[in-house]
Order: structure tokens, then C-alpha cells, then sequence
């Protein structure tokens, strides 16, 4: 046996894995669910329900906000801004996600992502209104911000600031590199291209490493250039898609809704294939699956947002905010009432094969839209997180590791594609969960900065009137 093969054995084992699952289940247990939850639920209150109230003049900012203010620093518009950081989002947690999310915690987990949704955006808009306040410009003159920047400049007089933001920076380019942006996105995208299309790994693997070497080598502008582009127009036709679908079994929609009521609040019996779930299993993977999706409170967004020329820190709050709506509240929504609609969640199948046959049950072309549609949506997320990652990299060691890292972040690229090992699965999630911990501290730590901003920027919209 070679040594990777013998390493490769160990990875696999099912000690480690078991060991994995112990950390995982830890880590993402009641204590970080309530803390991601109650923190969203604090600025929910404190800033008056902010998603409600103000999500009509956020998304009429989102949709006029291709033009970058003049006489502001920054990289990219805050709606490229969003772009990014909805490409980043905007992946497997989607398709994969809300299928796993479902197939193991019952329709109630679905009701479980909107919660964690809606008290989400609260905490996406304190996050990135922090990370305009605190940003920074590096020795490239490009914006650097997000968790690391705050709790480095916000918190400079605690103690604990140097050691936080480090272990944010770490956590972040661990989840970059190995879990979220490179293997799990990948493995979808290889997976995927060989159901719809039948097309061998290696050749899927040095198209897609390819295609990333040449969009990240030019940074964040090329990245964002490409996100523009491929987002909206991805989710756009996903979106469209699910609709049909809905539209076609509209009479069914009222049950559907009923169920994922009642199941969120009661044990969801075994149907088919399904097990069964009780209501703390639907909790966690709704919460969980959501927060891997639309990863509000995870801090990643806001490294995004703090490359906005924007001028108002709680401006670009706002438009970031609407990341999370757009990524749960609309697309993780589609796509759970079509697997329940359809019934697929009671099947033999899970993941994308679960989704995939939810749509091509109506729709001729389902297969294809749900194959597309996610390779496109992991490929932008590996270009977001190389980003993410980038900027977690120049934090610790400055602008001179960006292009090393950069050629480091392709090569894991092409590996993960032929990685398909359990253990992957479960470090993204572990990662997941480390890089919110120094950011909900942050976020707690800086609450009255993030009020204080939110009322200032409020009255001046008062007193222009």
C-alpha cells in the first residue's frame, strides 16, 4: 500500500469519522444554535425589526446600486459587493443542503431555515455595517475588511482582540481551503457534470481548476465581473424553474405548508423511505443547513461588504442584508416545498439525486436545471471563498502570500475533485461552526457600535426629507 493510500485509509476510517461526528455534533449543538439564533434575535429588537421595516428601501437600494458612489474608497458597487458574497452563499447548501436538511429533520426543518433566516438578516446587517466602519486598505490599496478587521480595530482595547481576530483568519482560510470554497463545491460539481452529462472526473477537474486560476488571478474586480454575470442569472432561472412546479401543483400547496408547520413543532412520523424525525433534529438541520446556507453570523459576508464603495457603513448593511433573503427566504424555499410537494423527501434517495428527481418528476428538463444550476452555483462559490479565504491570508501575512495562495487554493481545487471522502463533509461543517464563535463575540462586544450607526444613518435620512 502506497502512503497516500495508507493516509487515505486512516482519513476514512470510521473511528475518525465517528470522532468527527462527536466534534460536529458539539460544535453545532443547542449552546452555537441558540448563540446564532438569540444573537439574531437581539438585533432584531434592538434595531426595531430592521428586516421588516426596512427591506423595501434595501432592495430598492440593491437594484440601484450598480453605480459605486464618487469620492468613496473601495474596490467594486455595493451591489457587486452583494453579488460576491451572494456567490459565495449561493452554492450546495441550496440543492444539497436543504435536501439533507429535510431528508433527516422532515418538512419542519424547512420551517426551521426561515427562522434562522429571518432572525439572520438582523445579524448580516450588523455584521457588515461593522465591517464598512472598521475596513482598512491594504499596501495594494485594496479594501480589507470583515470580522478580523473589526475585532482588531472595534475591540482594540480588550485583550482578547489580537488572539480573536487571528482565530477568525484562521478559521477562515481553513474553511476556504478545505471545506466550504474548495472540496465540497467540487466534488458537487464533478458529481454533477457526470449525472447530467456523463463526463469523466479528470476532465471535469482541469476545466473547472482552470476556469478558477484564470477568474482569481485577477482579483476581486475579475471575480466580481463573473459573479454579476453568472448569479443572477442562475438564480433567476432556478428560481423560474421551481415556480413552474409549484404553479403545476398549486392545489397541493396549502398541505405542503400545513406539514412543515406541524412537523416543525412535532415528531414527523416514517413515510417511504423516511425515518422519522423529532422536533430537536428538525431544529438543528433546519438551523444548521440554513446557516451553511446563507451563513449569516458565520462572518464571511462581511469581507465582501467591506469591499463596497459605499460611504455609509448601515447603507451597505442594508443591501447586504437582502443576501440572506435572497438565499433562503426565496431559493432555499423553492426548493424545499419541491421536494416535499413531490414527495421525494420520503424516497431512497438523498442529496442532489433527491432534488434532481423533485424536479425531473414535472419537468422534462428538471434534471438539467438542477445539474446546470448547481454546477454553476458551487463554481461561484469556490470563486467567492477564494476571495474570502485571500483576505483572511493577507490578514496574517500580509499582500505578499496573496498570489502563493492563490496558486495553493487552484491546486486544492483540482485534488478535491477526486476527494469524495465522508470525513470532508464533516470538516466543512466543524470550520463552519468555529469561524461564527470569535465573530458572535465580536458582534455582542460592538452591539451599541452597530445601534449607534443604525440611528445616526436613520435621522440623516430624516433630516434630508
Amino acid at each position: 500500500m502506497s502512503f497516500v493510500d495508507h493516509l487515505l485509509s486512516i482519513v476514512d476510517s470510521s473511528n475518525l469519522l465517528f470522532y468527527l461526528k462527536v466534534i460536529d455534533n458539539f460544535i453545532w449543538g443547542p449552546p452555537l444554535l441558540i448563540l446564532l439564533v438569540g444573537t439574531g434575535v437581539f438585533f432584531t429588537f434592538s434595531l426595531g425589526f430592521i428586516q421588516i421595516k426596512r427591506l423595501p428601501l434595501a432592495l430598492r437600494y440593491v437594484f440601484g446600486s450598480q453605480s459605486m458612489e464618487k469620492g468613496v474608497k473601495g474596490d467594486v458597487s455595493s451591489f457587486g459587493a452583494l453579488t460576491l458574497a451572494l456567490a459565495a452563499t449561493i452554492g450546495t447548501g441550496n440543492i444539497v443542503g436543504v435536501a439533507t436538511a429535510i431528508k433527516i429533520g422532515g418538512p419542519g426543518a424547512l420551517f426551521w431555515m426561515w427562522i434562522a433566516a429571518f432572525f439572520g438578516m438582523a445579524t448580516k446587517y450588523a455584521e457588515c455595517t461593522l465591517a464598512v466602519k472598521y475596513r482598512t486598505f491594504d499596501e495594494n490599496g485594496e479594501a480589507a475588511g470583515g470580522p478580523m478587521y473589526y475585532i482588531k480595530n472595534g475591540l482594540a482595547d480588550r485583550s482578547y482582540s489580537g488572539i480573536l481576530s487571528k482565530a477568525f483568519a484562521c478559521f477562515g482560510i481553513f474553511v476556504g481551503c478545505m471545506g466550504i470554497g474548495t472540496f465540497t463545491q467540487v466534488n458537487a460539481i464533478v458529481d454533477s457534470v457526470k449525472i447530467t452529462f456523463g463526463i469523466p472526473s479528470m476532465q471535469t477537474a482541469i476545466v473547472v481548476s482552470t476556469l478558477v486560476f484564470l477568474v482569481t488571478i485577477g482579483g476581486i474586480k475579475s471575480i466580481v465581473r463573473v459573479a454579476q454575470f453568472i448569479v443572477p442569472f442562475m438564480a433567476i432561472t432556478y428560481v423560474l424553474s421551481s415556480v413552474i412546479i409549484i404553479a403545476l401543483n398549486i392545489a397541493s400547496l396549502p398541505s405542503v405548508l400545513s406539514l412543515v408547520i406541524q412537523s416543525a413543532f412535532s415528531r414527523t412520523a416514517a413515510a417511504g423511505g423516511f425515518l422519522g424525525a423529532s422536533i430537536m433534529m428538525a431544529m438543528q438541520f433546519g438551523v444548521s443547513r440554513g446557516v451553511f446556507s446563507n451563513e449569516a453570523g458565520l462572518g464571511s459576508a462581511p469581507i465582501a461588504a467591506a469591499a463596497a464603495k459605499v460611504k455609509s457603513p448601515a447603507k451597505q448593511g442594508l443591501i447586504s442584508m437582502t443576501g440572506t433573503f435572497f438565499d433562503t427566504i426565496i431559493i432555499c424555499t423553492m426548493t424545499g416545498i419541491v421536494l416535499i410537494m413531490t414527495d421525494s423527501w420520503k424516497g431512497e434517495l438523498a442529496g442532489a439525486y433527491m432534488t434532481s428527481q423533485a424536479f425531473s418528476s414535472v419537468l422534462s428538463i428538471g434534471s438539467y436545471v438542477v445539474g446546470i444550476g448547481l454546477m454553476f452555483f458551487a463554481f461561484t462559490t469556490i470563486l467567492g471563498w477564494n476571495y474570502y479565504a485571500e483576505r483572511c491570508t493577507e490578514f496574517l501575512f500580509g499582500v505578499k502570500a496573496i498570489f502563493p495562495f492563490r496558486i495553493i487554493y487552484v491546486v486544492l481545487v483540482f485534488i478535491g475533485a477526486f476527494l469524495t471522502l465522508d470525513a470532508i463533509w464533516i470538516l466543512a461543517d466543524i470550520f463552519n461552526g468555529l469561524m461564527a464563535i470569535p465573530n458572535l463575540i465580536a458582534l455582542a462586544a460592538l452591539r451599541k457600535v452597530v445601534i449607534s450607526e443604525t440611528k445616526e444613518y436613520f435621522n440623516s435620512l430624516e433630516s434630508e426629507k
